[in-house]
């Protein structure tokens, strides 16, 4: 799946790489590899670089957003996607540069062009970050 083709995210926005063990309609895994390089380092923190958990959540939306675009197929590409509710957000330990997160997302429901959805971001297979949260798609 071509990530950019789907959302309309570009870097120093764009959080995920890559896209694996997707299943259309209801589960998928976004994968960021985390590098020294990225913006936010600079100043979060310089002494001791950690990953924003707010942009943890982000990468989890847009690895949702790229598996509903995936579902919803080509005439849904490039949509803008809202987020409406971040709810039970935790943040267990510091992502740093480095790191691979595995971003698991689940459907948990979807009505018209709003989605619901649980995310666990992962690295080594231990849990970093986790929320649920909805999104509409914008015509």
């Amino acid at each position: 799946m071509r990530i950019m083709e789907a959302i309309p995210h570009r870097y120093p926005f764009l959080l995920i790489d890559r896209m694996v063990d997707i299943v259309r309609g209801q589960s998928a895994v976004g994968i960021k590899n985390v590098s020294v390089n990225e913006p936010h380092f600079q100043g979060h923190f310089p002494a001791r670089p950690v990953m924003p958990g707010v942009l943890i959540i982000e990468a989890m939306a847009q690895t949702a957003a790229t598996l509903v675009v995936l579902t919803l197929g080509e005439a849904f590409e490039g949509k803008l996607v809202y987020f409406m509710t971040i709810d039970g957000a935790k943040f267990r330990r510091p992502v740093g540069p480095g790191d691979q997160l595995r971003i698991s997302v689940e459907k948990e429901r979807s009505r018209a062009n709003v989605w619901k959805f649980k995310g666990i971001a992962r690295v080594d297979g231990v849990s970093v970050a986790e929320a649920t949260f909805s999104a509409m798609i914008m015509g």
